[in-house]
């Protein structure tokens, strides 16, 4: 993925003019050297990354001025400012969206948006919420908490979602001033970056204590299998994706603006997915009703419902005579059973478990309580029914003991005497005679001696 296809165009309608910045690029894969002319004008930067196109907007380009969202002006329903993440260091607050994002090609409802100046985009299923998946204008040790002045304000229209942070400072480079930028969420898949102040230059930025990055980026999670212990498996996270922009460029008043490309993802049936023209591998999989090239969040099933054979042994004609296909998956492990291991060409976890400890504020409106994000063990679920039965005969037995101690204690008592006088030996004498084809039984009346007992335990 780090093979992008790189290519510049200048803005429109200046691209004749000599006075506008030229951008040359560097044929041999490196990154693109910008000359500037006399009036110190820049041009928009354009990358192909496969998934999404990005634009790079200079400081006196109209356009970055237009990305920008004036949260301030909003209508007060649809800003909001987060009281807990505008007070803390280090935190994270889900956050529910008014309409489905696709990023990457998959839709997703619930964010969470963190004080380092980053969206996660994923299920919080472990501590590194910078490691993948993760939306950045700029990530990096930002502390609201230090000044009243700082804000984390998201908006939210139905059409896009804004998340401003406002007035942050770096912990320990309060003295460099306050940062402003924010990131905004298109309903119609695009990404937009824009900063308002940048106080100092980006690369300057130590990641010592947290990473510092600026781009988009998506993974997939998958279970191996363990090699200590071949009956269990380890789950593995794998960036299948990430774009990085030059921090350099991130600069007061620039804007970047991502694109989406068209993904397999798309495609809802087995003609469009096989007659696809994507620079994607795209393959069809009955059982899942989905196309994909394998590489997506969808990975593990597309794994367990065998659909890479699938698609390679079957076509869309196959598929027409059959009212119904199903299958089982290989495995019924659920994908967040076993260790944890992250992979980005030769990225493992071990390597990632100091990048954060970013903590969550589960509540998806603004304020609640946190929660580490420490990974927890999970045992086998057990059955409600189970449990119950367990306590049913728990509270049974209790009850049987409870009350022989109370028996035993109170001799006298109606309970006592209830059990005395059914007590076997006391029960009337039943005398059975055989016959030849069945037997038969007869009660007798008790002894004389018999009938004093009886008389006897009805006195006491």
């Amino acid at each position: 993925m780090r093979g992008w296809n790189r290519r510049a165009q200048e803005s429109s309608g200046l691209a004749s003019e000599p006075d506008r910045t030229q951008l040359s690029q560097d044929l041999g894969g490196g990154t693109l050297a910008m000359d500037t002319l006399p009036d110190n004008r820049t041009s928009v930067m354009e990358d192909n990354h496969s998934y999404y196109v990005s634009r790079l907007y200079g400081p006196s380009e109209p356009r970055s001025r237009e990305l920008w969202v004036d949260v301030a002006k909003a209508n007060r329903s649809q800003a909001k400012i987060h009281t807990i993440l505008s007070n803390t260091h280090r935190q994270a607050s889900r956050v529910v969206l008014s309409f489905d994002f696709p990023f990457y090609g998959h839709p997703l409802r619930q964010i969470t948006i963190a004080t380092g100046g980053f969206i996660f985009m994923g299920d919080v299923i472990h501590r590194m919420l910078t490691a993948t998946q993760y939306v950045a204008p700029l990530m990096a040790n930002f502390n609201p908490g230090y000044s009243d002045n700082s804000t984390v304000v998201y908006f939210d229209n139905g059409t896009i979602f804004v998340v401003q942070w406002d007035h942050v400072y770096l912990q320990g480079w309060e003295d460099r001033g306050s940062f402003t930028f924010q990131a905004a969420l298109h309903r119609d898949g695009r990404i937009v970056f824009g900063y308002k102040e940048i106080p100092m230059s980006v690369p300057e930025i130590s990641s010592s204590q947290h990473p510092v990055k600026t781009g988009l980026s998506d993974a997939f999670m998958i279970l191996n299998p363990s090699p200590d212990v071949p009956e269990s498996r380890r789950r593995s996270i794998f960036e299948y994706h990430r774009i990085e922009l030059d921090p350099s460029k991130v600069t007061s008043m620039s804007a970047v603006e991502f694109t989406p490309l068209p993904t397999c993802l798309q495609h809802r049936s087995c003609d469009a997915c096989m007659s696809s023209d994507l620079t994607f591998n795209c393959s069809w999989c009955h059982v899942l009703q989905r196309c994909s090239s394998g590489f997506d969040r969808y990975r593990q099933e597309w794994m367990d419902y065998g659909c890479a054979q699938e698609a390679d042994s079957r076509t869309c004609e196959d598929f027409q005579d059959e009212d119904h296909y199903s299958a089982s998956p290989d495995t019924s492990s659920s994908p967040y059973d076993g260790d944890l291991t992250t992979t980005s060409s030769s990225l493992f976890i071990d390597s990632l478990t100091t990048e954060d400890d970013t903590k969550l504020n589960p509540n998806a409106g603004g304020d609640g309580l946190e929660n580490n994000l420490s990974p927890k063990t999970k045992g086998t679920p057990v059955h409600l029914g189970t449990i119950v039965g367990i306590v049913l005969a728990v509270l049974l037995v209790a009850a049987i003991i409870l009350a022989g101690i109370y028996i035993s204690g109170h001799p006298t008592s109606n309970a006592a005497l209830f059990f005395i006088e059914r007590r076997p030996h006391h029960w009337p004498a039943m005398k059975f005679r055989s016959h030849a084809d069945h037997s038969t039984y007869a009660e007798v009346e008790p002894s004389g001696h018999e009938k004093e007992g009886f008389m006897e335990a009805e006195q006491c």
